[in-house]
């Protein structure tokens, strides 16, 4: 699932699998449900209050998560930093432009554990019944203490509009990863039944609990619109103060349920500390770093290699006032990678494909660019035991045996090899690549005429990179000039965010820059990510356009998977036939974050999967230090 450990960095200028990304970067899990006691088999449906997949619950019964700190202060206000602009609080739905921070405002059935890949634990449902021999249904049990900011109880009936929202006119992705939804049935105010279409689909039953709750009266006003008015949650935080498409704040709510001690939610113990969280906007990460240097805003996600290498000598940094920090992630790297639209007929070869793969130059990147700092993505699941490494397993050769005569004979033969993406001599050349690149090219019926290729249509080899932001277009344009070495006609099209969303949603564009956050436990959300029903909706995540049925199947047999080594045996072959069809250049990454922050953000002992901002702190006499430095 890749609804799993989601960061708070969000930025508008992300698509929203980094909102799903990173939203959805927090918890469902795939296979079958286990609880804390042991394997159920031919047993009569148990109720639970923790929920994991093949193994046991790490902290069921725990006072608070390991990396809480029930003692750490509250106040104080984390300021954070957003790129682009807003005009919506509703990341939900398929129009608009929704502020960051917007996972504050509601909760979940349930929550993860941020040092667990495959656990849930109580928040909105204080337990849960299920039968471990029938996945077709799942009961939900709400905890009465559960509330709205106005004060109005969380009910099953608030529970069944939510789902049906999403389910009807929610996100596009949204409704294809809960589309094995039936329906969704109030027993009674505290309890609500989820029924299935499918009894092979075991992640499902997790899946519905890591979805948002909102108030049934605020979803039947106005859910599907674009608006600042936010939908009532039952979260931590409510909505302060808006500077239109400049910044947003959200002020924790003292009558919060959650954290009332008589609510006995377990996660929330030392978390939510702050009094505020602000996100400021800019235009760019060179202006937004300039404002953090002079403390505009006071924690940062350093994602530019040169500026963590180089930018980090202001006065503040000298006088002790800011922190730099690489914080480890045991989350497969995320895939950063440049998508070749294949509903565009330039991209229908995989002969083409390959050559543009061949046209990327990671080694000079790196060491001109980037200061060494990043490795390769060799993998879709890179850093992680789900990345497929070498020549396939017997196990792994058993699942691919029957399906490669279904492939093209350059997938079938990489998906067999020890496939590694191609490298260079870093001399800024590329020869070599370049070279076998043309031969490619060749192959697949293009002509070069004037030193101009194409197409074997005779039409000319014309490529539009579309970007929303000047960093990627520093990175992409030495590509797009080895590209234009071998003789395509390209172009780079900035544009702004709105246009940019728009024009994505619709997969209106040859090439862009993505990303995909993965998790630990892979499940149905690889279905709106690569299968072939996701590439022809509009709004879904299937960016590449891949339609290919043997990864379907694939895809199928992951969802269905029965226990932890199948999940990972049927990742390791989704990995090799991603990476054999090249569909997406796989560009760089790293098993660390970097942090900078200051100083007086403080933290206990960190997460293994996160950062885990909810459970850090201020620390009053370093923030007096702080203001009295800046001046405030």
């Amino acid at each position: 699932m890749r609804i799993k450990c989601y960061k708070v960095f969000h930025t508008s200028g992300q698509r929203h699998r980094t909102g799903l990304i990173q939203l959805l970067a927090n918890a469902v899990f795939a296979g079958m449900l286990l609880t804390s006691a042991s394997t159920h088999l031919n047993a009569a449906p148990v109720t639970v209050t923790a929920l994991a997949h093949n193994s046991q619950p790490q902290f069921d019964g725990a006072v608070h998560f390991p990396y809480a700190n029930p003692q750490a202060p509250k106040g104080g206000t984390l300021s954070l930093v957003a790129l682009g602009t807003f005009d919506s609080i509703n990341k939900w739905i398929d129009v608009g432009t929704p502020a960051a921070g917007t996972d504050y405002l509601f909760e979940s059935l349930m929550t993860g554990s941020l040092n667990e890949a495959f656990v849930q634990y109580p928040l909105l449902a204080q337990k849960v019944t299920y039968d471990p021999d029938d996945a077709s249904w799942i009961i939900y049990h709400l905890n009465p203490k559960a509330t709205f900011w106005d004060g109005s109880p969380v009910t099953a009936a608030d529970v069944k509009a939510s789902m049906d929202a999403i389910l009807t006119k929610g996100l596009m992705s949204m409704r294809s990863y809960m589309a094995d939804v039936k329906t969704v049935q109030v027993i009674d105010p505290h309890t609500v039944k989820f029924i299935f279409k499918s009894k092979e689909n075991k992640e499902i039953s997790m899946t519905v609990a890591q979805m948002p709750i909102w108030s049934k009266k605020s979803i039947d006003a106005y859910f599907d619109k674009v608006t600042l008015v936010p939908l009532v949650g039952s979260g931590p935080y409510k909505v302060g103060n808006i500077e239109a498409g400049r910044a947003i704040t959200y002020v924790r709510d003292p009558n919060y349920w959650g954290a009332k001690p008589e609510a006995g939610v377990m996660a929330n113990i030392g978390r939510y500390n702050f009094d505020q969280i602000k996100y400021v906007y800019y235009q760019n990460n060179e202006i937004a770093f300039e404002g953090f240097k002079a403390g505009e805003y006071l924690f940062r996600a350093e994602n530019k290699a040169r500026t963590w290498a180089t930018g980090y000598k202001f006065p503040a940094i000298q006088a002790g006032m800011v922190v730099k920090e690489q914080i480890n992630n045991s989350n497969p790297v995320p895939y950063q990678g440049i998508v070749m639209n294949l509903r565009r007929p330039i991209f229908a070869d995989i002969r083409v494909r390959q050559a543009i793969t061949l046209a990327y130059d990671f080694e000079w990147l790196n060491k001109t660019m980037f200061y060494g700092q990043y490795q390769r993505l060799q993998s879709y699941f890179y850093h992680s035991e789900l990345e497929a490494k070498g020549t396939p397993s017997a196990a792994e050769f058993e699942v691919l045996k029957p399906l490669l005569s279904s492939l093209e004979p350059i997938q079938r033969q990489a998906v067999l090899a020890n496939w590694q993406a191609p490298a260079s001599k870093a001399d800024g050349f590329n020869r070599d690549n370049l070279l076998k690149a043309r031969e490619l090219l060749l192959q697949a019926g293009f002509t070069y005429k004037n030193m101009r290729l194409y197409q074997p249509n005779g039409q000319p080899a014309k490529i539009e990179f579309l970007s929303y932001d000047e960093k990627s277009a520093r990175i992409i344009l030495p590509f797009l000039r080895n590209l234009q070495r071998l003789g395509f006609d390209t172009n780079l099209r900035q544009a702004d965010m709105p246009q940019y969303l728009e024009r994505t949603r619709k997969f209106d564009y040859d090439m862009i820059l993505d990303i995909f956050a993965q998790s630990l436990s892979p499940g149905a959300e690889q279905a709106y990510l690569w299968g072939s029903k996701a590439a022809d909706e509009q709004g879904n995540q299937n960016t590449a356009g891949i339609k290919n049925a043997v990864i379907d199947s694939v895809i199928a047999k992951l969802i269905a998977a029965k226990n932890r080594e199948e999940i990972v045996l049927y990742t390791h072959v989704l990995d090799r036939l991603l990476r054999a069809g090249y569909y997406i250049v796989p560009t760089y990454g790293k098993g660390t974050d970097n942090m900078a922050y200051w100083k007086f953000y403080e933290h206990g002992t960190l997460p293994t999967n996160a950062v885990g901002l909810d459970y850090w702190w201020v620390n009053p006499q370093k923030q007096a230090e702080v203001m009295r430095y800046l001046g405030r």
